[in-house]
């Protein structure tokens, strides 16, 4: 063989191991990660034959892991969304719950207020003692970094999306990067984001926003369930419009034109929706996970996820689009299903906090001894504390508050509580079995209270409805299911985190695992 003809076989063949090789490690063109609010693992199995839409594609034709559990607490929507593309826990990211007393702002914050920014595409409010849902948004709280974040950084021209009804739902998954994020206002009826990502919607968005969909959805009765009503008062006429089949359709048809407009998927780069359906969790809240209501949601859902399937499969192809869907978490039975089942629970009408207030107050005295906050924890306030030493000479210690609260708390058998932990022990660090674990995972310093309870299992604060919070499985099981290029379908029954979603994205697309992941690559999924 002469040598010009062995360089020229030699050239075909690097050429053809060159193209072989590319095709093997393509990285996909669109990732799709979906959350859905309060949707319990047990969901998918329970209402399994009603599924013939997304679901039904997600289980037959992708990954299922059938032990996924979140291991910290509060298991509430802020912590899960963030945690989805993050993989890091709220001792990390910071984000500790719906809402906590801000010690630095002397108010209590949502996860996502920033009163820096300024509402696009609807009024802001005026600002208020304390953030509320409604109130400019961003996610400079959340102190990682996502899949988008560092999707972005290994490559500008990525587009990250994230669109949910609730801000929080929109703006967690999809990080600090992202073009924009998209969330519903019920006051005007229409998507919105806010001045940090951009200072005018894109026409795409103030097109769907045109069509006025809201208002022909608010008198549409809900089939099957005809005493449902879906009005709003005269300042926020579609407050309970996200408490419908109505909103998870909205959450739908925004994500579709959000690919069409911003050409998703199209352009070269690979790029991220984060979609977060979340009526599912307004109906549980008020009817439980045993209502009809709620496998109709179940079922409906899982029709949106096979109408927005063979959107993007015409758009995008399916064949270059990784799909993940979770859950932020689950959520308990109602009382009364567990009192005919013959099981523990019921509700705790008293507050904790009123307990331990009392007792400090006989104790030692009149004083403003907490600050009053929101969901599990009670914080000490230090002024009033270190003020009321100096009026009356009392020097009562730290210790001495926590004691007392303990007892209090653990002596009252109308709360119902199971365990009590305080900042001391969790400086300390806890050791001990999944609760023990769950209370460490979910500490942040700066940001946490000082007393934390836990109530025992299927009880539940307040008087109607249900809830989620707990360390317990109910709150805590969730689905993963993966499908796409590079993934082997099948049930994996073995048991994963549900941090461990955002490290394996990070190994299909050869990026930086987000810097505050503590999960696994989820090896046994990836065919390469």
């Amino acid at each position: 063989m002469s040598a010009r003809r062995f360089t020229i076989l030699a050239a075909i063949l690097l050429s053809f191991l060159a193209s072989t090789s590319f095709t093997a490690i393509a990285r996909p063109k669109l990732i799709v990660a979906i959350i859905i609010d309060q949707f319990r693992y047990d969901y998918l199995t329970r209402f399994r034959s009603d599924y013939h839409g997304g679901l039904n594609q997600l289980i037959t034709r992708g990954a299922d892991f059938t032990n996924a559990f979140y291991t910290q607490v509060p298991t509430v929507t802020a912590v899960g969304h963030s945690i989805f593309m993050s993989g890091a826990m709220p001792a990390v990211s910071g984000i500790i719950g719906n809402s906590w007393y801000e010690r630095a702002e002397a108010k209590i914050v949502t996860s996502v207020c920033d009163w820096e920014a300024v509402n696009v595409g609807a009024p802001s409010p005026e600002k208020g003692p304390k953030c509320t849902d409604s109130d400019p948004a961003s996610p400079r709280r959340l102190l990682v970094s996502t899949i988008g974040d560092e999707l972005r950084n290994a490559r500008e021209d990525s587009k990250v999306i994230g669109v949910s009804i609730k801000a929080r739902g929109a703006i967690l998954p999809s990080g600090h990067r992202a073009a924009a994020a998209y969330w519903f206002d019920d006051a005007s009826g229409n998507f919105i984001t806010s001045s940090f990502y951009t200072n005018q919607l894109p026409s795409w968005a103030s097109l769907f926003n045109n069509r006025k969909l809201p208002a022909k959805y608010i008198d549409q009765k809900w089939p099957g369930f005809p005493n449902w009503n879906f009005h709003g008062t005269t300042k926020a006429p579609y407050e309970r419009l996200p408490a419908s089949p109505w909103g998870n359709e909205l959450i739908e048809q925004f994500a579709e034109q959000a690919i069409t407009g911003e050409k998703l998927g199209q352009r070269g780069p690979t790029d991220l929706l984060t979609i977060s359906f979340s009526s599912n969790d307004y109906i549980g809240h008020a009817v439980g996970p045993d209502a009809p209501e709620v496998r109709d949601m179940a079922i409906r859902t899982d029709q949106q996820l096979g109408k927005l399937f063979a959107a993007i499969d015409k758009q995008v192809g399916l064949q270059n689009v990784v799909i993940v869907l979770s859950a932020d978490h689950g959520v308990a039975p109602l009382p009364a299903v567990d009192k005919e089942r013959k099981m523990p629970g019921g509700y705790v009408p008293t507050n904790p906090e009123t307990v331990v207030r009392d007792v400090l107050t006989k104790r030692f005295g009149p004083a403003d001894w907490l600050i009053p906050a929101e969901e599990t924890s009670l914080y000490l306030n230090r002024h009033a504390i270190e003020a009321f030493k100096t009026s009356t000479g009392n020097r009562v210690t730290e210790k001495e508050v926590y004691d007392n609260a303990r007892d209090a708390l653990l002596s009252a058998p109308e709360l119902h509580v199971a365990r009590v932990y305080t900042r001391d022990q969790l400086d300390s660090g806890l050791s001990g079995d999944f609760i023990a674990r769950a209370e460490m995972n979910g500490y942040y310093p700066p940001r946490s209270g000082d007393i934390f309870v836990v109530i025992e299992p299927n009880y539940l604060p307040g008087t109607h409805g249900t809830s989620h919070f707990s360390p317990y499985n109910y709150d805590r099981h969730v689905p993963v299911l993966f499908m796409g290029p590079g993934v082997k379908p099948g049930r994996y029954d073995e048991q994963i985190e549900v941090n461990d979603i955002a490290p394996t994205l990070a190994a299909i697309l050869d990026i930086e695992t987000p810097s505050g992941s503590s999960g696994r690559v989820l090896t046994e999924i990836l065919a390469h």
